[in-house]
């Protein structure tokens, strides 16, 4: 075999193992994209509808949950859950080997209440632990911003108490009840995450920006009820947002500044 023959019979090796080495590098490649992470697992199930999925993008669910340090062996309480955006992903999570416990309110008349029976009609989601507080919640003139009696959750050691976008519903003495229902139903060492829509520091509330916290006010709130400062995460800024506009307003929804704390009792 002389030279050229024998380059050409190496380049034809060369390219026979490239081609059946190829489909499995593919493989390895499809295989090392898979997860088997309960959270991205649960974000990725079919029970979560198109429009949830889609909000995915900006509320980032895994980083936050990563954030407050969820783990699937753990003792959850959500705290009005609402329509059970985050509901969907943290039941799956915590389905084997924890408990999730959603306290929240089945009266339509709290105005932010009463969606979630609807997720517990879903497959999976039959013996959903709802804690009912809709007699601890009092309306006030304004619509969907409710005072609360003192009220127990009825849950001890929890590891994790929840609440996304819930604090600005609720009057700053209804703040207060649930902070100390919160710390009430965690075991020492167990943490508070909480989600809000930004206020601009010390702006007062008025009509446009109701459904806003002052995020220094509500750190303030939370470790005057007991808890200790854990940590804050930049994960929800929104540098563009002024902090002073109506959240639902079509400029700002979707896109509102939101702090992100973590707290421990």
């Amino acid at each position: 075999m002389n030279n050229h023959q024998q380059k050409f019979s190496a380049v034809v090796a060369a390219t026979l193992i490239i081609a059946l080495a190829a489909p499995q590098a593919s493989f390895a490649r499809g295989h090392q994209r898979a997860s088997n992470d309960p959270i991205d697992l649960a974000i990725a199930a079919d029970i979560r509808t198109a429009a949830e999925k889609a909000r995915d993008r900006n509320r980032q669910p895994k980083r936050t949950l990563e954030f407050f340090g969820l783990e699937p062996d753990m003792r959850v309480v959500e705290i009005l859950p609402g329509g059970g955006w985050y509901t969907k992903i943290l039941v799956p999570v915590l389905r084997d080997e924890g408990e999730y416990i959603a306290v929240g309110g089945l009266a339509k008349a709290m105005g932010f209440g009463g969606i979630l029976t609807q997720v517990s009609q879903l497959e999976g989601f039959q013996d959903l632990n709802i804690v009912d507080i809709s007699s601890y919640m009092v309306a006030t003139e304004r619509r969907g911003y409710m005072d609360m009696k003192p009220v127990d959750f009825g849950v001890k050691d929890a590891d994790l108490v929840l609440t996304f976008r819930n604090l600005h519903n609720l009057t700053p003495a209804a703040r207060s009840e649930l902070y100390i229902a919160a710390l009430a139903a965690l075991k020492k060492g167990g943490r508070f995450g909480v989600v809000d829509h930004t206020r601009r520091h010390m702006a007062p509330m008025t009509d446009e920006s109701w459904r806003r916290l002052d995020p220094v006010q509500v750190v303030k709130e939370i470790t005057g009820a007991g808890f200790k400062f854990v940590d804050y995460s930049t994960l929800h800024h929104r540098p563009d947002d002024e902090l002073r506009f109506e959240v639902g307003r079509k400029t700002v929804r979707g896109n509102s500044d939101r702090f992100t704390l973590l707290f421990e009792k």
